[in-house]
């Protein structure tokens, strides 16, 4: 027996052996180690430079192939041959990077991995498309170490192996490769260097030609239109390099408090007290519709009856007007950002979220702030996850109270597409006024009417039928806008609750972008493609009047319907001053440093905001006990939903939704960890546990 495993063993190792042999056979041969012909020729800088072309090019190619893989097989090839100058200047952007290894003795290496680095994100980006609309930028990297901190959560122990196993692999194969790769001999520091600054002249002078001439754009209302329309390496160096808000000329104490002094009411007195007074006052409400257009605003389609009525009679006898966003079928948060804080988000660099960025790490004067200092309620609600936009996070820093996702709803109702309904937030708004004495400030974000759109028909029997020149028109818009009718019949309900419950209030209806239909600027009726609509409904009496207002704008006037106008720095600055003004931008723009990014010199040199302990959920959720049943532990309480989770430890077990009382665990457990138990709110996306509870605790 001892011989048969000696020669099994024996076997073994030699099938080792020789595949070892085998692929370090394979590495040598893709990886050989050359001496380079022409080490003192002239001509080999220009053959290798050129080579570096080459490859820069056929590397773009992949970049864009890969990146438009949704849309068609050769659509990267398509875009190539249609915007050759788009893409030659994205080639450059590869290939100046590239030139940088001409000043390493190791350049092989040095390229390599250059262009590794390209790959990979143009892969990461390709990948990251072909399950959402928003193109890989330099914030998704970062927020990587999130992630990685509680890998143990997701993950079991193998496969947290196996990913351990596969980086060290590819670590040991670049380090093969530097060993392997030749020094460069007699290095000609002076053409190098020449090489490069002239390719980074002429990348230099071709961005700002294309700036000039508007090949390429600064700002990215959309950020996935924009990696299409300009290119990918173009789009991340942009969104890479030009972040924040530019510190600027000139900026001091004097500067800042010399705006607040000449060009606001209050002047530098600008550290809110803290008051009781909400009383004294509506309810705000703050309500943003997800894609919402109506159907007059389209000149490509025709309807068969009016899909959104109710918006339409509000238009008509409330203020109301254009609503110029920062943001073109996609970039909901910038939009609400704009609203609830009067700053505009061209500040920031291209394709900035400040929701994934600076507002994760400070506080920010908003309207929810303004109004706390009342005594207001802030709360914020969205039909969707609390993750998008990092909303669990940043609502924090903007003032609120409590936070209401869809984690913490019932009753959800979802769309042909698999969107939550809005119909939801009617009863989650009107049981926060019933429960809280004092006034609500509420910031309600819809989800209903996001795309995609389907191509096909949908509704057999559709409210309104639509009228186009072609097929995918036809469902695309029919589809859209009978889920426009819903929310429309949303908008309405809402309005009648709160005029039964005869609480006053002051609400903005507005729509947060137009839908990502592809619509073209000839066949759109409002003055560009970043214009949507709004209205200002009250029950306190409000005069109508029109306006063509920006998002930025619209907190301003909102809270002078509530009179609390001149409170908050920049409301102040808006409610002070003419948009005509030749500095109000610069003025806000200066502001806006000072807050963010400044010494806050608005408030005489400290923030006086602090982060709140935001609560997940307006409602508490509770554990009374648990009981077993048979073989079955059953966990009662209140307030579960459809997305609360037995847990135990970092553990997430299989749980059976019963009703907002009962829970039941579906997965046996050691008796001796009963009292372990908990109830998580868990993100249905991700697994990323919101909030958790166990017995005798309320969240």
């Amino acid at each position: 027996m001892q011989d048969i495993l000696h020669k099994v063993l024996a076997f073994l190792k030699m099938i080792l052996f020789k595949v070892g042999n085998a692929i370090k056979g394979l590495f040598y041969k893709i990886f050989p180690k050359r001496t380079a012909k022409y080490f003192d020729a002239d001509r080999h800088e220009i053959k290798y430079i050129a080579l570096m072309g080459l490859y820069a090019l056929a590397i773009n190619i992949y970049i864009e192939e890969f990146a438009r893989l949704t849309t068609g097989i050769f659509e990267g090839l398509r875009w190539a041959f249609t915007h050759p100058l788009l893409f030659l200047y994205n080639t450059l952007i590869i290939f100046a990077t590239m030139t940088i290894a001409l000043l390493f003795r190791r350049r092989r290496f040095v390229w390599f991995i250059v262009s590794l680095v390209w790959v990979v994100i143009g892969t990461v980006n390709g990948f990251i498309l072909l399950s959402r609309m928003t193109p890989f930028t330099l914030y998704d990297a970062k927020n990587i170490t999130d992630g990685v901190s509680i890998v143990n959560t997701y993950y079991t122990a193998w496969q947290i192996t196996l990913g351990i196993i596969g980086i060290s692999l590819g670590v040991a194969a670049i380090v093969l490769i530097f060993i392997r790769s030749e020094k460069w001999k007699n290095i000609k520091y002076g053409k190098s260097l020449l090489a490069i600054l002239i390719t980074f002249g002429a990348l230099g002078l071709a961005t700002w030609g294309g700036i000039k001439t508007g090949l390429v754009g600064t700002f990215f209302g959309n950020l996935n239109y924009a990696y299409r329309d300009y290119g990918f390496a173009y789009c991340f160096v942009s969104t890479s390099t030009d972040a924040g808000i530019s510190k600027p000329k000139g900026y001091s104490e004097e500067l800042i408090t010399g705006i607040l002094k000449e060009k606001t009411k209050k002047g530098t007195d600008t550290i809110l007290p803290e008051k009781n007074d909400s009383t004294e006052h509506p309810n705000i409400i703050v309500l943003q519709m997800e894609s919402f257009t109506v159907a007059q605003d389209y000149k490509n389609i025709e309807v068969s009856r009016d899909p959104t009525p109710v918006f339409n009679s509000l238009c008509k006898n409330y203020t109301s007007g254009a609503f110029e966003v920062p943001a073109c079928g996609a970039g909901t948060a910038n939009t609400e950002f704009e609203l609830l804080t009067g700053i505009s988000a061209k500040f920031f660099g291209p394709g900035e979220y400040p929701y994934k960025g600076k507002l994760r790490e400070n506080t920010l004067e908003s309207m929810a702030y303004v109004a706390k200092r009342h005594g207001y309620a802030t709360s914020a609600l969205h039909d969707h996850r609390a993750l998008f936009y990092n909303r669990n996070e940043v609502y924090a820093d903007l003032g609120f109270d409590t936070f209401t996702s869809v984690e913490y709803m019932n009753n959800v109702s979802f769309t042909p597409t698999n969107w939550c309904k809005d119909t939801v937030l009617t009863s989650e708004i009107m049981e926060i006024m019933k429960q809280t004495d004092e006034r609500d400030f509420m910031h309600v974000i819809s989800v209903e009417g996001h795309g995609g759109y389907p191509t096909e028909q949908v509704f057999k029997n559709p409210y309104t039928v639509v009228t186009a020149d072609d097929e995918d028109t036809k469902w695309k818009y029919e589809y859209y806008l009978n889920e426009c009718h819903e929310m429309d019949t949303f908008i309405g309900d809402l309005i009648n609750e709160i005029e039964e419950s005869g609480e006053p209030t002051v609400m903005i209806v507005y729509g947060d972008h137009i839908p990502a239909i592809d619509v073209k600027e000839e066949n759109y009726k409002q003055k560009d493609l970043y214009t949507t609509r709004y209205a200002i409904w009250d029950n306190i009496g409000l005069e109508k009047e029109e306006h063509d207002i920006h998002s930025y704008q619209a907190g301003a006037m909102l809270l002078a319907d509530a009179g609390l106008a001149h409170e908050g720095v920049l409301f102040d600055y808006q409610q002070s001053n003419s948009p005509k003004s030749e500095s109000y931008l610069n003025d806000q723009e200066a502001l806006a440093y000072d807050m963010l990014y400044g010494k806050h010199y608005a408030y005489g040199g400290v923030n006086p905001y602090e982060r709140i302990d935001l609560r997940m959920g307006h409602k508490e959720i509770k554990i009374k006990d648990i009981v077993k049943i048979g073989d079955r532990y059953y966990i009662r309480g209140n307030n579960f939903t459809e997305r609360s989770i037995i847990s135990m430890g970092n553990k997430q077990l299989s749980t059976v939704y019963l009703s907002p009382t009962l829970l039941a665990l579906n997965e046996e457990i050691d008796k001796d960890d009963i009292n372990k138990l908990k109830v998580s709110q868990v993100d249905k996306s991700e697994e990323t546990v919101l909030t958790t509870v166990g017995a005798n605790e309320e969240l």
